[in-house]
């Protein structure tokens, strides 16, 4: 029998004829405090709802993409419930955690860390794929029914999940993901930090790698900006529409020019995505 984990409510808004709730739990996985939101549709006081996962990106709390992205009111129409975790463990005080944006709290970068001082804390992969979902299970109306999307680094982590886990989302979708970790300089500061210096090792958690590996045949759906300023450096759209190609992925990859990389781009096609997932969520 799985004991029932204990939550707290931490606040509450109606919003759409639905509820934005934040809560609070301590994480097992991660070994801390954590806290995630939840948006459940007005569908979800008389029936169980299908869940879409929302990934944040480097700086982010779960507070950004509830805050921003104006996705409740597709959601409420849609009867869709989003959960939004945290980026990160928080509160963990290790060493040089807090001295820069792109590593340590604010970008667990969606891995299981295996180097000290990190290992006990960054298992982010875990607490999204197995923990913070069981505690959904037990709480919230869902049915069952999951997908999966996210932004930057968020994005990142929705593709390894839905890669890594084939027939476990019914659909993947991204904004300006950070697709090939491995060979930019994001992915190789934090992946040489949390899963030390043999590249090896950090294939796992590389889409662009997965995908070569034949990980998956899932469809990837992917919109980045054209005027983003992390464009050519750290995203690097081409090298996933490369890899798809040479290996027969199917992948949609939308380019849209004069968008950045803020949540103005993500506000603009949100309802896309939205209605994408929906798609296959209610499909029998």
């Amino acid at each position: 029998m799985t004991m029932t984990e204990q939550i707290e409510l931490v606040s509450s808004n109606k919003s759409f004829g639905g509820w934005h709730k934040r809560y609070r739990h301590r994480s097992r996985a991660l070994d801390c405090e954590m806290e995630f939101a939840v948006f459940l549709p007005p569908q979800a006081e008389t029936e169980r709802v299908p869940l879409l996962w929302w990934l944040s990106g480097l700086t982010c709390t779960d507070e950004n993409f509830m805050q921003k992205a104006g996705a409740h009111r597709v959601a409420a129409e849609l009867g869709i419930a989003i959960v939004c975790p945290d980026t990160s463990p928080r509160g963990t005080d290790l060493p040089g955690e807090h001295e820069s944006y792109d590593f340590g709290s604010g970008a667990g970068f969606y891995v299981n860390a295996t180097q000290e001082p990190w290992k006990q804390h960054y298992r982010m992969y875990d607490y999204v794929a197995e923990e913070l979902p069981s505690v959904v299970r037990q709480h919230f109306p869902v049915n069952g029914r999951e997908s999966i999307s996210g932004h930057s680094m968020g994005g990142h982590g929705a593709l390894i999940m839905s890669l890594r886990r084939p027939g476990h989302y019914r659909s993947v979708s991204a904004f300006a993901p950070i697709v090939n970790p491995t060979q930019c300089p994001w992915g190789r500061k934090a992946f040489r930090a949390y899963l030390g210096d043999d590249p090896g090792a950090w294939t796992q958690y590389d889409a662009c790698e997965l995908v070569a590996k034949g990980a998956s045949s899932q469809h990837l759906y992917v919109d980045q900006g054209e005027a983003d300023q992390f464009l050519e450096e750290q995203l690097k759209p081409e090298r996933l529409e490369a890899a798809c190609e040479a290996h027969d992925h199917p992948l949609t990859l939308r380019r849209h020019p004069g968008y950045d990389h803020s949540y103005f781009f993500i506000a603009s096609f949100i309802e896309d995505h939205l209605r994408y997932h929906a798609e296959h969520l209610f499909k029998r």
